[in-house]
């Protein structure tokens, strides 16, 4: 009995020490594998976040400079125009800060000894901010030689794409930290008369960089082409404005930074361990692709497996209490699971981050309505339903002059790129309506930019108009968009459009503009493809018919918008929305409309176009009730007013645009022809001598002749860069 209980108990003693050994053995394998996994894990989330916020960095800078570009490239007319009126370029470079808030400050620093007055021979304005205002300077100075400083040197040389200086802390101009972008500006003989600036201050950078909380004590840097840190996360700001070489060449492991500077230098990415002080740290870099900089984030590897290394304390605590084992691989187990679940919700903030874009993208577009509560003579409302985070529909609209502008426009495309083309896509509305009033202009004008600027082969559908408030005049222009419905109490139905290409395509589209004449009462409704292509769980499209029994006349633009809006939704029911929806709706409500009618022609600056007025000012003349021989005459003073500004406006092989506007008002019609050529003013040229003999006769002259013969007023004025010739003919 003894013995076989000394046999049990030791068979127990062995079973219960082979448990343990099992059970220890067990812990220990699977601990060893956990580690590991999740080891490798957090090292893969380490580089994902690294590069994700090298990744938006780089969007967010890559915008700005996208947007600084096209400013300066939409103000290149205007300064070649302005290098002959240096006393103006105050103004000037005010205006483009002014317009611009992403842009610290611009110059327009002339060539030295390009103007012969003393004042003038070395003058560079400069625009700056300063608080909540914007001041001028002169950099022209003793202090400041702004020819010597590599923004104007480069400058000069730069062609259509400019330069980008390296960044530097402008003493005696802006006082901060930047980096500046050049362009030259050639006068209307090809000379380089001075260098356009726009200064992007780099502390807005660094603010950025600070709020980036992934790892606290991580070191981001954003680095030029050469090795000077342009910025920095704050706790880092002493290494600003240093060289990354020389800020290698004071570390004990010089080697490995410098190794990994070089790679930067290159322009490569990568990923490098690398000690400091005795601890591992790992760099992350990558290129940011639109300058060439390059952008870093140092992580000390405490900061990657600080969680892990607790962890395994806490297990091996754990593994030394035999008899609990088997719970505290449970709770292992859980705490892992804890952790796992810590690290997917940290992965989430990036959707965060996108609802974020979302908002700051919405926000771009007007939302408040009614937007003109002062006025009785217009309704309008619009929505945008993004079908992700953020989308590629857009939608604006403001009233200058008298006049409504508006658009819709529809990205190819998703997701963030499509937002970017997007946002600059609206900016480049506002910034071109802001001083034209042809659609074609504007939309010719937004496209040459867009196809400059366009590297992933993204285009954007756009439908452009300008409503006269006072007569209901509408021009517009489409460019590939769904043609909008024309509401009338006679009847409803889609507006007739000329498609024309989408813009970004083509450079140079010849793009063509139509125009009708809107009663009181009538509407225009637009949408993008999201409407009408909208999917149900059966794969049926909501399509134009459903759309068109939605439409009614007589209702209001909210209601009308907010009952499409009910209608696509019940439509629709549980299938997840797969386009962006974006629908705008106005209503004319002027009563008392002026009485005058409009017509417009826009001809290209090219000879074989001239018999087109012909046709032209037949039309005009059957509005006005003109007799054949007056057409006639009317007919010959307008050709040879356009073919002056055809053949002599634009320089030889420049691609440019002639409008003429014709307005019929009971007692009088007049011919308005605006071009953006070289100012010249045909009216101050002498009449010619009709009495002198055909060989005593000097060349020219006979045109202005003719005309001011033909019309009863002649008049010129230089408004907005353009020529504007005016010529009135009494009709009573």
């Amino acid at each position: 009995m003894e013995l076989n209980k000394h046999r049990s108990e030791l068979s127990t003693m062995l079973m219960g020490v082979l448990v343990v050994v099992v059970a220890i053995v067990t812990l220990g394998v699977t601990s060893l594998i956990q580690y590991v996994h999740t080891r490798n894990i957090l090292m893969e989330e380490a580089e994902r976040r690294a590069q994700e916020n090298i990744d938006h960095v780089e969007a967010e800078f890559t915008l700005v400079v996208d947007l600084v570009e096209s400013a300066l490239r939409n103000n290149m007319w205007s300064a070649s125009v302005l290098v002959s009126y240096p006393d103006s370029l105050w103004a000037f470079t005010r205006g483009i800060v002014d317009d611009n808030p992403f842009i610290y400050g611009s110059s327009m620093a002339m060539v030295p000894g390009y103007h012969r007055k003393e004042q003038f021979k070395v003058f560079a304005p400069y625009a700056h901010r300063k608080e909540d205002s914007v001041v001028s300077v002169q950099l022209g100075t003793e202090e400041y030689d702004y020819p010597s400083q590599e923004w104007f040197a480069e400058g000069v040389k730069a062609g259509e794409k400019g330069h980008w200086s390296e960044p530097y802390f402008d003493e005696g101009g802006g006082n901060k930290l930047m980096t500046t972008y050049s362009v030259p500006v050639h006068d209307h003989r090809g000379r380089v008369a001075a260098v356009l600036t726009a200064d992007v201050a780099l502390d807005w950078v660094s603010d950025r960089l600070g709020r980036l909380e992934d790892y606290p004590f991580a070191l981001k840097m954003l680095v030029s082409k050469t090795g000077q840190i342009m910025a920095s996360s704050p706790q880092y700001e002493s290494l600003r404005r240093k060289n990354i070489m020389e800020v290698a060449d004071e570390m004990e492991n010089a080697e490995e930074f410098k190794e990994v500077n070089r790679g930067m230098l290159a322009g490569e990415e990568g990923c490098a361990p690398v000690h400091l002080q005795g601890k591992l740290y790992y760099v992350y870099y990558d290129k940011v692709q639109k300058t060439g900089w390059s952008m870093s984030i140092t992580i000390p590897v405490e900061e990657i497996y600080g969680d892990l290394r607790k962890l395994n304390l806490q297990v091996g605590a754990f593994q030394t209490l035999g008899v609990l084992m088997l719970i505290l691989i449970l709770v292992v187990t859980i705490r892992n699971l804890r952790k796992m679940a810590d690290i997917n919700a940290k992965k989430n903030r990036m959707d965060s981050e996108l609802h974020v874009a979302n908002t700051i993208q919405m926000a771009m577009l007007p939302k408040d309505f009614p937007p003109f509560p002062e006025r009785n003579d217009i309704d309008i409302f619009a929505r945008v339903v993004p079908a992700r985070e953020v989308g590629g529909d857009l939608y604006d609209f403001f009233i200058r002059d008298e006049r409504l502008y508006f658009c819709i426009g529809d990205v190819s495309g998703k997701g963030v790129p499509a937002s970017l083309i997007m946002s600059v896509t609206r900016s480049l509305f506002r910034t071109v309506a802001g001083h034209e009033k042809s659609p074609v202009r504007i939309v010719s004008n937004m496209n040459q930019n867009l196809v400059e600027m366009n590297v992933n082969d993204m285009f954007v559908t756009f439908f452009c108009g300008v409503l006269d408030m006072q007569t209901g005049h509408l021009r517009y222009c489409n460019a590939g968009h769904n043609a909008p419905v024309l509401l009338d109490k006679d009847q409803s139905a889609p507006l007739s459009v000329i498609p024309n290409l989408p813009l970004g395509i083509l450079p140079s589209m010849n793009f063509e503009e139509q125009e009708i004449d809107m009663t009181s009462g009538a509407g225009l409704f637009l949408y993008t493809d999201g409407l009408t292509e909208a999917e149900n769980q059966a794969l049926e499209l909501f399509g134009e018919e459903r759309m068109m029994k939605v439409l009614q006349p007589d209702q209001t633009a909210t209601v009308m918008v907010e009952r499409m809006t009910e209608a696509v939704q019940s439509f629709v029911g549980e299938a997840p929305q797969s386009d962006d929806l974006t629908m705008l709706h106005f209503r004319y409500l002027n009563d008392t409309p002026m009485e005058k009618t409009e017509r417009h022609l826009i001809l290209h600056n090219d000879i074989q176009q001239i018999p087109q007025l012909a046709e032209f000012v037949e039309t005009v003349g059957s509005l006005a009730h003109l007799s054949s021989a007056m057409a006639m005459s009317l007919n010959l003073a307008l050709e040879e007013a356009v073919t002056n500004v055809i053949m002599y406006a634009y320089p030889p092989g420049a691609d440019g645009l002639v409008d003429i506007e014709a307005i019929i008002r009971k007692d009088e019609l007049q011919f308005i022809i605006s071009d953006s050529g070289t100012p010249f003013d045909p009216t101050a040229a002498p009449d010619a001598d009709v009495t002198l003999d055909l060989e005593d006769r000097p060349i020219g002259g006979l045109g202005i002749f003719l005309v001011r013969n033909i019309m009863d007023k002649v008049h010129y004025q230089r408004t907005d860069g353009k020529n504007i010739l005016t010529m009135s003919k009494n009709l009573l």
